[in-house]
């Protein structure tokens, strides 16, 4: 037997009928829809506005210029007007393709614009060759590029570089979330696709992270001798617990843990990096890259952002480099940020890794003692500043 419930509620519109109110709900007044969008429209354009506003809010002194040593080879300065491979933009000359320059690749966004800046003048400060250093900026496709080229540009007015743009879709679907939601941005990322991003006639590129600083020639970390078939050469760490870097789930599957069979497989950071773009290319190790981020998706088989990617395909297959090119974790672990000192031996790049960054802890008044260090670079103009 059915039995029918009575709704003993009055109705909220009293003077209303029930079908001229479930009219009304079914139907949206077109004012309100116009409202709707209105505000959805207004939101976006403030979400870009304050963007931009934050790089805006940033001004930078204009950085020295430097000029080569009297024995730094000269770049060839040719007409590529017939190259498929030069940049509309490259119409000074060849440096973008030259194999005498030194190729330098980095990502560049407004959260990160002061950090790069302050790398960017410690890479030329110290270069022997600053005039052969040539950077390679890849932005978000959603970033003002624009803005960001101009920022560099008024910067470093004699700097040769290019800014390319990042397709964030290409790689969002295949994100997993990590220990730290700043690990999860698409464009830490980017350095899986510098092989595509570049141009072709780029071969070897040295990819920095915008948090560190050199305090020695990078033309020295460029040449590092890569052998007849290894990608990549980096600083590798042989005596951290590389197995924390995968979970169980990784070890406890014979298929996956046999990855790294017959390969001594050591932790590296991905923040210092020498590749050969001609070799990854061939080798399609992007591809090899996605494939293991795609089974990340389904398996979590492990927890940090982009590197155990890295370390799935190159691990126990790099170049080693000696330790003072990369005295990453200055920035301190990855939940607290505390500070740390220097690891032992001579230091050639400062790197602070991890969630602690110089300026937000000198603007903070909260600095670590090797901020100090950071420092000297940082050409932010404060509004207060007097020019002398």
């Amino acid at each position: 037997m059915m039995i029918k419930l009575k709704h003993t509620h009055p109705p909220l519109f009293p003077n209303q009928s029930s079908s001229s109110l479930h009219s009304t709900m079914r139907t949206p007044p077109l004012l309100t829809l116009f409202f709707f969008f209105l505000v959805i429209y207004l939101f976006s354009l403030s979400f870009t506005a304050a963007n931009a506003t934050t790089l805006l809010s940033q001004h930078f002194r204009e950085a020295p210029q430097f000029y080569n040593s009297p024995d730094c080879p000269s770049l060839i300065e040719e007409d590529n007007e017939d190259d498929d491979d030069a940049s509309e933009e490259d119409s000074n000359g060849g440096y973008i393709c030259s194999d005498l320059a030194v190729h330098v690749a980095m990502t560049l966004d407004t959260a990160y614009i002061r950090g790069s800046v302050a790398a960017i003048l410690s890479v030329l400060q110290h270069s022997s060759c600053p005039q052969n250093v040539v950077f390679h900026f890849v932005a978000s496709a959603s970033s003002n590029a624009s803005l960001l080229r101009a920022t560099i540009s008024t910067t470093f007015p004699y700097l040769r570089f290019q800014v390319y743009s990042f397709d964030d879709s290409a790689v969002a679907g295949l994100i997993s979330t990590s220990i730290r939601s700043a690990l999860d941005c698409p464009l830490n990322y980017a350095r899986s696709y510098l092989a595509n991003i570049l141009p072709f006639c780029v071969r070897r590129v040295v990819y920095l992270d915008s948090d560190l600083v050199l305090v020695d020639d990078i033309g020295k970390l460029a040449a590092t001798p890569l052998g007849d078939s290894s990608v990549l050469a980096a600083p590798e760490y042989c005596n951290a617990n590389f197995t924390t870097y995968f979970t169980p789930t990784f070890w406890s599957n014979p298929s996956l843990s046999l990855t790294f069979a017959n390969r001594k497989a050591c932790y590296f950071n991905t923040g210092v990096m020498v590749i050969d773009l001609d070799r990854w290319r061939a080798g399609d190790y992007t591809s090899k890259i996605e494939d293991w981020m795609e089974l990340q998706k389904r398996m979590r088989i492990y927890e940090l952002g982009s590197l155990p990617p890295f370390l799935l395909v190159f691990a126990g297959n790099i170049v080693a480099v000696d330790h003072r090119w990369n005295q990453h974790g200055l920035g301190g672990d990855n939940f607290r940020g505390l500070c740390r000192d220097l690891h032992p031996g001579p230091v050639s790049l400062l790197h602070w890794s991890g969630k602690g960054k110089p300026w937000a802890r000198l603007d903070a008044n909260r600095p670590c003692p090797l901020d100090a260090l950071w420092a000297p670079y940082d050409l932010l103009q404060t509004p207060f500043s007097l020019d002398s």
